[in-house]
C-alpha cells in the first residue's frame, strides 16, 4: 500500500528498520527525526540496556508526520512519540516530541494477533501482526466519553500493528519479538 505523500518532500514508502539490530541505526534508517528522538531517550535511558523495540511512522493527511519509537530495557517501557502540529496549531515545521515511562509491573496483560493468509497451494503466511499490551492504568479518554464500556472504566492500552503492505515481513518479525520479550517479562518478578 502506497501511502499519498504529504507535501513534496516526504516519501510515501519509508525505508525498511528491520533489518537494523541496533535503535540508532535502525532510528536513523526509518525516522524523520531521529536525533529528536534519540536524544528524547537517551535521556530516559542513561545508558541502559535496549533489550528490543519497536518503530513506527506514518503520514497523518492533517498533521503531516507521526513517529513513535517503544523500547524494552528489561524492567520498563520507554515509549517516544514525535508528531507535526496541524498548521493551525502552530508555525510551519512544528512538531511536538513527548516520552512516556511505563513500569513493567503496570503491564497486566499482552496479546498478539497474526492475520493469516493461505494461498492455493496450502501455504500460510503472516499478513499482519496486532499487538496490544494492556495497562493498569486508566484510559483518560474513557471517562465520560459516553463509550459503552463495562462500568464506564476502560484500561489504557497500547497498541501497534504492522501489515506486508505497511513494513513487510521484516518489520512483523521484529514487532513479533517486541511482544514476545514484553511477555515473556511480565508477571515475572524484577
Amino acid at each position: 500500500m502506497n501511502r499519498p505523500a504529504y507535501g513534496n518532500d516526504l516519501p510515501a514508502v519509508f525505508p525498511d528498520w528491520s533489518p537494523y539490530p541496533d535503535l540508532d541505526s535502525a532510528a536513523r534508517a526509518y525516522l524523520r527525526d531521529p536525533d529528536v528522538a534519540l536524544e528524547a531517550l537517551d535521556g530516559v535511558l542513561s545508558g541502559g540496556s535496549v533489550l528490543g523495540f519497536t518503530l513506527e511512522r506514518f503520514v497523518n493527511e492533517v498533521n503531516g508526520v507521526w513517529q513513535e519509537v517503544a523500547i524494552c530495557d528489561g524492567t520498563r517501557l520507554v515509549l517516544w512519540h514525535g508528531e507535526d502540529m496541524a498548521p493551525t496549531d502552530g508555525p510551519a515545521g512544528a512538531m511536538t516530541s513527548s516520552i512516556r515511562v511505563v513500569p513493567l509491573s503496570a503491564v497486566t496483560e499482552v496479546g498478539c494477533r497474526r492475520r493469516l493468509l493461505r494461498s492455493a497451494d496450502g501455504q500460510v503466511r503472516v499478513d499482519g501482526v496486532d499487538v496490544y499490551l494492556l495497562l493498569s492504568s486508566l484510559d483518560e479518554a474513557g471517562a465520560g466519553s459516553g463509550r459503552e464500556d463495562v462500568g464506564g472504566v476502560r484500561h489504557d492500552a497500547l497498541r501497534f500493528g504492522k501489515t506486508l503492505d505497511d513494513g513487510g515481513p521484516g518489520q512483523i518479525a521484529r514487532l513479533e519479538e517486541f511482544a514476545q520479550l514484553v511477555g515473556s517479562l511480565v508477571g515475572r518478578p524484577i
